[in-house]
């Protein structure tokens, strides 16, 4: 499943080969930089930025101190990882875009990692659990996925009712993570027992975008934003005259 470096051994000098990996997360209330280099005992320097707007002004500057706090040149990276969605459009838009540059610049891979693998990555270690990741999408949606022991996926990535989330979770004992995830304990049905824990973080912990980052396996794979759904925003028409 993992290449060179297993993100859930928790021993960043597990992997075969030396990486040094920047790691970028602008899809949801944060932005964020880490880099993880498998070759020093403490692993990952990261720093996070608590936001809902503006990462395009603040991401450069902190890939610039999160560089320079690691030690770390443009030049020395073996690869970028950023997190692809779902999230924020223009976040999103923000993080690809920043991750693709600097693979250009320095003729390295760049790997897009899912928001909702990143927010469930830390919990896969307990077994015991299934972890629904749920991102909110507003509107009573949400957006979902359900992994199993070992991050199994049992139910892809996709763009739901909260009432279809809780019917995932209602299976077996599970942790919800994620920004959405009070909605969904606030909405849960009363006549279901309750066998859940709930960590509602508002954005991932960039230090996991780093490691899955680093054990990925296919590095082909362009870099993209993950869209689950529309955008709120859409062109004003109504003002539009018909073309003669």
């Amino acid at each position: 499943m993992w290449s060179k470096f297993d993100p859930y051994d928790g021993r960043e000098g597990a992997a075969v080969d030396p990486l040094r990996v920047l790691a970028i997360d602008t899809a949801l209330e944060a932005c964020s930089a880490a880099i993880l280099d498998t070759e020093r005992g403490d692993g990952v320097t990261s720093r996070s930025l608590p936001m809902a707007r503006g990462h395009a002004e603040a991401l450069v500057p902190l890939i610039a101190a999160i560089m320079s706090e690691a030690n770390v040149e443009f030049t020395e990276l073996d690869r970028i990882a950023v997190t692809v969605g779902p999230g924020s459009f223009t976040g999103l838009r923000v993080g690809v875009a920043a991750a693709r540059g600097i693979a250009l610049a320095t003729g390295k891979p760049a790997v897009g990692v899912t928001t909702l693998g990143a927010l469930a990555a830390p919990f896969f270690a307990d077994e015991s659990k299934a972890v629904l990741a749920v991102i909110n999408a507003r509107h009573d949606r949400v957006y979902m996925q359900l992994f199993g022991p070992g991050g199994r996926s049992l139910v892809a990535p996709r763009i739901a009712p909260t009432r279809n989330a809780i019917r995932a979770a209602i299976a077996s004992p599970t942790r919800i993570v994620g920004n959405a995830a009070k909605l969904i304990a606030e909405a849960w049905p009363d006549d279901e027992r309750r066998q859940l824990l709930v960590s509602a973080v508002p954005a991932p912990d960039v230090a996991w975008v780093a490691r899955l980052g680093a054990a990925a396996d296919d590095l082909t794979v362009p870099v993209r934003p993950l869209y689950l759904g529309d955008a709120d925003a859409h062109p004003q028409e109504a003002g539009i005259l018909p073309r003669r």
